[in-house]
C-alpha cells in the first residue's frame, strides 16, 4: 500500500517537471514575439519625444475662377438672364402644384399665373402622363420660359416679357424626312397601301394625284404597281404624321404614270410628269377624297323617294358625314343656301360657262358666302344627307351653258404646263425624286425609310 502510494506521488511529480518544462519552452519561444511588439509599441513614442514640432504660416496666393454662364436672350425683349433648364415629364399622379415643384419653379407670380390665368387653362387641364416639360429657370428659381407639348404637333409656352409672363400655342419644329414606299394591287387602293403600312392619307393623294389618268374606281387591275416618295414629320425620333407626296409612279394596265411635286417660289404646289407637263386638269374629275360613287349620271332613274322613274343629271359619291368637299375649279360662288330637294347646297361659276352643283351638304366651309372667289381643292362644304337624301352623300352636277353633262365622261382640257421661268427650278428640284422612284424600281426592298 505504501508502494503504491510512493509510486504515485512519483508519477504526479515527473508530470509537474514535464509541464514546467513546457512552460519554460513555451516562454523562450515567445520572446521574439515580445520583441517585434516592443519594436511597434516603443519605438515610435521613443522618436516623438525627440522631434521638435513648429508651426510655419505661409500665404498662398490662388489664381482666380473663372466661372461660364450660360445667358438665355429673349429675342423679343432682348434682355439676358444667367438660366439653366429643367426637364421633366408628367406622372400619372401629378397635379400643377407637385409639378411646378419638381421643377424647382418657386417665384410665387409665375405659380399665381400658372393656376388662375386663362390664358394657362390649356395647360393644366391637359397634363398627361408621359408629355414632355421643360423649364427655363434662373439662378434664384425664377421661371423665364416653360414648354410643355400639349400634342405630338402643339406646344403650350409660358415667357415672361417687361410687363409680365405671357401663355401661347405654338406648333412644334418638327424634322423632316423622305420615306421611299412600293405596293401592288390585289384588290383595291386602300387595301395595298394597308399592306405596306402606308397611310391613308398617302393613298388619297395619289387618288388625287392620278385622277386625271387613271379612273380609281373602275380602272385598277390586280398586278397594278405603284411607288411614292412622301414626307415623313418627326418630333425627336418619333413620327408625329405625313406630309405631302413628294412623287409617285403609277403602273396601271402596263402603262406607267409619274408625277413630281413642285412648290414655286410663290408657294403654290401642283404636281407635273418629270418632263414639266401638268397632271391636273382644269377641273377636278371628283370634288371629293377618293370615294365610292353610289349613283351615276342617268336621264332615267328610279328615285328612291320620289318612287317614280326621274333623270339624275349628276353623280352621288357615298361618304360618311363630315367628309370634306372641294371645289372642282377655280371660280365665283353663286348661291350658298337651302334649295329644295338639294338641302344645303352650293353653286359655283367658272369660266367659259361652266357651272358645278355641290348638293345635300351637312354645312358649309367657315366663311364662304355669295361672291367669294374660290381656288380648285379648296375646301366648300361637308358631306351630309340634307334634302331628299337617303343616306350621307354628295350629289355633284357638272352644267356647260346651262346643260347637264356627265361629270365622268366629258372630256376636261389639261392645265398649262410648268411656267418657263420655273422650269430650270422645276429640273433642279425634280431630278432627285426621279432618282428616288428609280431607286425604288431597282431596290428589292419593299420600303425605305
Amino acid at each position: 500500500m505504501l508502494k503504491s502510494k510512493t509510486g504515485i506521488l512519483a508519477q504526479k511529480a515527473n508530470i509537474k517537471e514535464r509541464k514546467l518544462g513546457l512552460r519554460w519552452l513555451l516562454g523562450l519561444s515567445t520572446l521574439p514575439l515580445f520583441g517585434i511588439y516592443a519594436a511597434f509599441a516603443i519605438a515610435p513614442q521613443t522618436a516623438l519625444q525627440e522631434i521638435e514640432i513648429s508651426t510655419v504660416i505661409e500665404e498662398i496666393i490662388l489664381p482666380e475662377a473663372v466661372v461660364e454662364t450660360a445667358y438665355a436672350v429673349d429675342p423679343q425683349n432682348g434682355f439676358a438672364q444667367d438660366s439653366y433648364w429643367q426637364v421633366d415629364q408628367v406622372r400619372r399622379d401629378d397635379t400643377l402644384a407637385s409639378l411646378m415643384r419638381r421643377l424647382n419653379i418657386t417665384n410665387n407670380e409665375a405659380i399665381e399665373f400658372l393656376r388662375v390665368h386663362p390664358d394657362t387653362r390649356a395647360f393644366s387641364s391637359q397634363l398627361r402622363p408621359g408629355r414632355s416639360i421643360r423649364a427655363e429657370l434662373s439662378n434664384e428659381g425664377d421661371l423665364r420660359r416653360l414648354e410643355y407639348e400639349i400634342d405630338r404637333t402643339t406646344a403650350f409656352i409660358v415667357e415672361r416679357g417687361e410687363s409680365g409672363y405671357i401663355a401661347y400655342k405654338t406648333d412644334l419644329a418638327l424634322q423632316t424626312h423622305n420615306t421611299l414606299k412600293s405596293a401592288e394591287i390585289n384588290s383595291s387602293l386602300f387595301a395595298a397601301t394597308d399592306a405596306a403600312d402606308i397611310p391613308d392619307q398617302i393613298a388619297i393623294q395619289i387618288a388625287d394625284i392620278f385622277s386625271s389618268e387613271i379612273d380609281f374606281h373602275s380602272d385598277l387591275r390586280k398586278g397594278d404597281r405603284f411607288n411614292v416618295v412622301y414626307e415623313s414629320l418627326y418630333n425627336d425620333g418619333q413620327l408625329v404624321k405625313t406630309g405631302q407626296v413628294l412623287a409617285a409612279e403609277f403602273t396601271n394596265q402596263g402603262k406607267t404614270h409619274r408625277a413630281v411635286m413642285y412648290r414655286n417660289p410663290e408657294g403654290q404646289i401642283s404636281y407635273y410628269t418629270p418632263e414639266g407637263k401638268s397632271l391636273h386638269k382644269s377641273f377636278l374629275r371628283s370634288p371629293l377624297e377618293f370615294s365610292r360613287i353610289s349613283s351615276g349620271f342617268s336621264m332615267g332613274r328610279f328615285h328612291p323617294i320620289l318612287q317614280k322613274m326621274r333623270a339624275h343629271k349628276g353623280v352621288d359619291y357615298a361618304a360618311p358625314t363630315g367628309t370634306g368637299v372641294k371645289a372642282s375649279s377655280d371660280g365665283v360662288v353663286d348661291f350658298v343656301g337651302v334649295k329644295g330637294g338639294y338641302g344645303n347646297v352650293i353653286i359655283l361659276k367658272h369660266q367659259n360657262g361652266v357651272s358645278t352643283v355641290y348638293g345635300h351638304l351637312s354645312r358649309f366651309a367657315s366663311g364662304l358666302r355669295k361672291g367669294m372667289r374660290v381656288s380648285q381643292s379648296q375646301l366648300i362644304g361637308y358631306v351630309g344627307m340634307t334634302g331628299m337624301a337617303t343616306g350621307p352623300h354628295l350629289h355633284y352636277e357638272l352644267l356647260i351653258n346651262g346643260q347637264h353633262r356627265d361629270p365622268l365622261k366629258v372630256a376636261l382640257p389639261a392645265a398649262a404646263p410648268i411656267a418657263p421661268q420655273y422650269r430650270a427650278d422645276f429640273f433642279a428640284a425634280s431630278t432627285p425624286l426621279v432618282a428616288q422612284l428609280q431607286l425604288l424600281n431597282a431596290s428589292s426592298l419593299a420600303s425605305i425609310e
